[in-house]
């Protein structure tokens, strides 16, 4: 008797246009995951830098708060001034008042053709010709600061441009337009300090924060120390 031998299939392998199917599809989605992989990586390096410009302007408006705080009172000596480019402050040091005093400026500089909003200090002074001389150099940071000034100062924002205003006499006016800041030269007298500071700033476009932003500083006399 002949005996039935089970049929057995011939074995098939893939066709060479199935193998090019196959790495084409494989291919286009390797593609399609490295730019969702890009886009994420962009979006976070994105969210990240905007996190540093919010941060670096907070930290910026409280220094600029912290500063007018500390506004130190000198005889015959101006402790605020603003002369429509740079606001400049004599303050104390707040973490060791025996080291001296020091000059403060804040001003919107021009850094690669774009307006920064930044600010210089000098090192404690301890003689008054130290102070008039840092008195003068701040002013002159704020127009062409020199290689020992650009170690001096930390930049804060882009901005378009900025205003201050202060309050005296019950009404806001533009410090270079009132007399009330003058220096009294009379022996002992005090330079006069605004009730509050105003500052406006118009921040530049392409930041994380754009549009104008006000911040009202009181002096601590007028509001209670709050």
């Amino acid at each position: 008797m002949r005996r039935n031998r089970p049929q057995v299939c011939p074995e098939r392998g893939f066709t060479l246009i199935e193998l090019l199917v196959a790495v084409g599809l494989l291919a286009l989605m390797a593609a399609l995951s490295w730019r969702g992989l890009d886009g994420m990586t962009r979006s976070q390096a994105q969210m990240r830098h905007y996190s540093d410009e919010v941060y670096a302007l907070q930290a910026g408006l409280s220094q600029w708060g912290a500063d007018l705080d500390a506004l130190a009172a000198q005889p015959n000596t101006a402790n605020l001034d603003w002369d429509g480019r740079a606001l400049r402050l004599l303050r104390r040091s707040s973490t060791n008042p025996g080291e001296g005093l020091s000059v403060v400026a804040w001003s919107r500089r021009n850094v690669d053709g774009q307006g920064q909003w930044a600010r210089w200090q000098s090192p404690p002074l301890q003689t008054r010709g130290e102070l008039q001389l840092a008195w003068q150099k701040a002013a002159q940071w704020a127009q062409s600061p020199g290689e020992d000034d650009l170690q001096r100062e930390v930049r804060i924002a882009a901005l378009d441009q900025w205003q201050i205003y202060y309050y005296r006499s019950g009404a806001w006016s533009n410090p270079m337009s009132s007399a009330g800041n003058a220096v009294d030269t009379r022996p002992g007298a005090e330079a006069p300090v605004p009730d509050a500071v105003r500052l406006v700033l118009t921040l530049a476009p392409g930041q994380a924060l754009t549009g104008t932003l006000t911040r009202d500083w009181i002096r601590p006399a007028v509001g209670g120390g709050k």
